[in-house]
């Protein structure tokens, strides 16, 4: 009976982060670029991404990631931006989960780590399918966004772990 209860609570918790990012997925869908740097966001989604590698573990982190891009693209984006989006989860959470093992940087650190690198998958993509290596270049300008904008989210993150952290262990 303890098995099914902690499988039941397990799935609650996902699913309410993942409704959680889903959220924040289309609000910041709302909000016009603040800056002239095409495909530059701020990432608050993944917010919940990195506050479920710290406080859950990796194979959470990785399910929410892919049940957020998934639904976002299907609710408010196209195959396209799946593409685009799962790559650069993907490559995100790699970096992001192996930084977090080695345990060497803080959540700051591995949230920029985070977000350079999925600037770093979706220009690859793109390369690949306008097959136009010259946007390769583009990356250089995306990594002060990603280190910006990952640090920003990071910063965030942190700060719910640690006001979250202890309500956890209570129960």
């Amino acid at each position: 009976m303890k098995k099914i209860k902690l499988d039941v609570r397990r799935t609650v918790t996902l699913s309410l982060l993942v409704s959680v990012a889903l959220m924040l997925s289309y609000v910041e869908s709302l909000i016009p670029p603040f800056i002239a740097i095409p495909g530059v966001k701020i990432g608050l989604a993944n917010s919940v991404t990195v506050f479920a590698l710290y406080l859950l573990n990796i194979r959470s982190a990785v399910i929410i990631s892919v049940l957020r891009v998934s639904l976002a693209s299907l609710l408010f984006g196209s195959p396209v931006t799946f593409v685009y989006s799962i790559v650069g989860a993907a490559l995100s959470i790699l970096v992001m989960a192996l930084l977090r093992r080695a345990d060497f940087f803080s959540a700051i650190g591995v949230s920029a780590l985070g977000g350079v690198a999925h600037n770093l998958g979706q220009v690859a993509v793109a390369a690949l399918i306008m097959e136009n290596a010259g946007l390769l270049y583009y990356f250089s300008l995306l990594i002060v966004a990603g280190v910006v904008a990952g640090a920003a989210i990071g910063v965030i993150s942190a700060l719910l772990v640690s006001k979250i952290e202890p309500i956890i262990k209570k129960l």
